[in-house]
């Protein structure tokens, strides 16, 4: 009876440091959704429009897939407390490479964020530019990191004539 008692009060006790909260679901689920969409985005340009920007001070749509997934795997590594290695990658690269490398910092993102815990959101993390920030102004900044990038990801498609994933529908 006693091992049945410590087996559950063990498997109740990871469970609960495992439940996330509601702020950190809610956050998880808005830069996952949006980490969807620009994996959608990078997949619907064309090959032989990565190279297209709007005007010539911005950066290229190969080069928003590039920062894109350096970005995540930065940002999110900040929040799991490692340096994330960076894929061996150029903005230059064939579509085919930028859209692995998003995918891949997409799931890195995505199990990092599932172990975050509410617990923590409040803890001070150094970043490489020097600035101290919580883990739940990592999560902001993720957050707004993903909307402004899909943002011109929508615009680059739209330019080029294509619908982004947000405006098809379902």
């Amino acid at each position: 009876m006693l091992r049945v008692f410590l087996l559950l009060l063990t498997m109740t006790a990871g469970a609960l440091a495992q439940e996330s909260g509601p702020v950190v679901t809610a956050a998880r689920k808005q830069i996952m959704e949006r980490a969807r969409h620009l994996v959608a985005a990078a997949k619907e340009m064309p090959a032989d429009k990565y190279g297209f920007k709007a005007t010539p001070g911005q950066m290229t749509f190969g080069h928003m897939v590039f920062h894109t997934a350096r970005s995540n795997n930065g940002l999110c590594g900040l929040v799991a407390g490692e340096k994330h290695a960076q894929p061996d990658l150029k903005d230059t690269d064939p579509k085919d490479k930028l859209v692995a490398a998003l995918e891949q910092s997409v799931a890195y993102c995505d199990g990092v964020l599932s172990k975050v815990s509410e617990k923590t959101l409040g803890e001070n993390l150094k970043t490489p530019w020097g600035e101290e920030m919580t883990r739940a102004e990592l999560l902001l900044e993720i957050n707004a990191d993903q909307a402004d990038h899909y943002a011109l990801a929508a615009t680059y498609l739209r330019l080029n004539g294509l619908l982004p994933p947000t405006a098809k529908k379902k």
